[in-house]
C-alpha cells in the first residue's frame, strides 16, 4: 500500500534514488504526481483536477466503474493461467472477432503491446519463412530488442539499422516527399515502398513483413493518404510478406467513424495481422494479435506451443469485456466522431489566426497541431511546442 501522506518532493527523491534515469516521467522539470483518476480526469496530491488529454490507456476513463467491477468480481472468483479451460477468453475472442473483418479469426492474448508486436514478426517469419521487414521512417513498434530493431525512433539513437530492416518514406503530406498538392500521394509512397522492395530483393533478401501503425503516432499524428495501405499490401505481397497493421495506440475506436484505423483505408482492404494493446484493457495489461486461419497454422507447424502466463487470464480478459461493454452502451466511437470534428474545427479556427501553427490533421480523437517556424520550410517549432505543453500543463491541461 503506497505511504499516506508523502510529499511530492520525497516521493521524487526516492524515485530519484531507487528508479533508472531512463525511466523517464513527463514534465521531467517539474513533475506531476498523481494519485487518484476518474473519467478524464486526474488529481494530485494536492487534489488538483487535470483534463487527461495525454494518457493513450485510460481509453473508457479513468476507474470506469463497469471496469473496475468486472476486475474485481472475476478476481475474487479466479485469476490463473490460460492453460485452463475458461469461458472469459472465448468470449472476449468471440467479441473481438465480431468488430474485425472475418478473415482475422484466430486471436493471441499477451499483456503488452510491445509483446503482440514482438509475436506479430514470429507469426510473419514462420509463415513466409523470409526475415527482413519494411517500416516506416520515425516509426515506434516497442521496447522489446526485436521491436527496437524495427523501430527508427529508437534504433537511430542506439546500435544503428540492421541489415535486415529497412525503412521506408513516412506518408505524410504536410512535411514529406509527396504532399498536398501532388496529384497521387497515396500511388507515389507506395511507390516509395516497392522501390525499397526492389532494393531488399537485388540484394538477395526476401520481405518477411511490412510493419505499419495504421495512424503514425509517434511520428506525428501522421494521416496516411487513402489508398495507401492497398498498394503497399499489393507490392509487399508479390514479394512473399505479410501485411502487418499496429493497432496498438490508435484502435479500438478512437477514430470514431471506424473501430479500428486501418479500415479508413477502404472496407476491402484488409491487414494479414492486426495487433492490439494499451487501450483495450483501460489501464489493465491487456494486448491482442488477430490473423488468419493460415499464418497460424504455418506457426502451429513448428510444434512449439505458444504460452504467456498472464496473457488471456480470466481477470484480463473480464476488463477487456467490459471496456468493450462500455464502448457500446456509451457509444463511443459516435462521440469520439462528435467530439473530434468540433475540437479540429476549433483548431482549424486557431490556425487561422496563427502563423506558427501550420497543420490542424485528424480524425476522431487522433489529432495533432503542427507547429512551425515558417511556412516556406515548415521546420517543426520545436521550443514553442514545449512551451505551448508547458503551459498547457499551468493551466492543468
Amino acid at each position: 500500500m503506497a505511504a499516506v501522506g508523502r510529499g511530492k518532493a520525497e516521493t521524487l527523491a526516492l524515485r530519484r534514488r531507487l528508479l533508472s534515469d531512463s525511466c523517464r516521467l513527463f514534465y521531467p522539470e517539474d513533475p506531476i504526481k498523481i494519485v487518484r483518476g476518474q473519467g478524464q480526469y486526474l488529481y494530485d496530491e494536492e487534489g488538483a483536477e487535470y483534463l487527461d488529454c495525454i494518457n493513450n490507456v485510460a481509453h473508457v476513463g479513468h476507474c470506469h466503474p463497469l471496469v473496475v467491477r468486472a476486475a474485481h468480481g472475476q478476481n475474487q472468483m479466479l485469476n490463473t493461467n490460460s492453460r485452463y479451460l475458461h469461458d472469459n477468453i472465448v468470449d472476449y475472442a468471440q467479441r473481438l472477432s465480431e468488430t474485425l473483418p472475418e478473415k482475422l479469426c484466430v486471436f493471441y492474448f499477451l499483456n503488452s503491446g510491445s509483446e503482440a508486436n514482438d509475436l506479430a514478426l514470429r507469426l510473419a517469419r514462420q509463415y513466409t519463412g523470409h526475415w527482413d521487414v519494411v517500416v516506416l521512417d520515425h516509426a515506434y513498434h516497442g521496447h522489446l530488442s526485436s521491436l527496437i530493431d524495427i523501430s527508427p525512433y529508437k534504433f537511430r539513437d542506439l546500435d544503428g539499422q540492421k541489415e535486415w530492416v529497412h525503412v521506408a518514406p513516412l506518408p505524410d503530406t504536410y512535411r514529406g516527399l509527396y504532399r498536398e498538392d501532388h496529384p497521387n500521394p497515396a500511388g507515389a509512397y507506395a511507390s516509395e515502398v516497392q522501390r525499397v522492395v526492389n532494393s531488399v530483393q537485388e540484394k538477395g533478401r526476401k520481405i518477411a513483413a511490412f510493419f505499419v501503425e495504421s495512424l503514425p503516432s509517434v511520428a506525428g499524428q501522421i494521416i496516411p493518404p487513402a489508398g495507401y495501405f492497398p498498394e503497399v499490401a499489393e507490392h509487399i505481397h508479390r514479394a512473399g510478406g505479410l501485411f502487418v497493421a499496429d493497432e496498438i495506440q490508435v484502435g479500438f475506436g478512437r477514430v470514431g467513424k471506424h473501430f479500428w484505423a486501418f479500415q479508413l483505408q477502404g472496407e476491402d482492404f484488409v491487414p494479414d495481422i492486426v495487433t492490439m494493446g494499451k487501450s483495450i484493457g483501460n489501464g489493465h495489461p491487456v494486448a491482442c494479435v488477430a490473423t488468419t486461419q493460415a499464418v497460424a497454422r504455418a506457426f502451429e507447424a513448428t510444434g512449439v506451443e505458444y504460452f504467456n502466463t498472464f496473457g488471456g487470464s480470466p481477470v484480463s480478459c473480464a476488463v477487456g469485456l467490459a471496456v468493450l461493454d462500455v464502448l457500446e452502451k456509451e457509444q463511443l466511437r459516435a462521440h469520439a466522431a462528435s467530439v473530434g470534428s468540433v475540437l479540429m474545427e476549433l483548431l482549424r479556427q486557431q490556425k487561422a489566426k496563427h502563423p506558427i501553427i501550420g497543420d490542424v490533421r485528424g480524425i476522431g480523437l487522433f489529432i495533432g497541431v503542427d507547429l512551425i517556424k515558417d511556412t516556406a520550410t515548415r521546420t517543426p517549432a520545436t521550443e514553442e511546442a514545449n512551451y505551448v505543453v508547458s503551459r498547457l500543463k499551468e493551466n492543468y491541461i
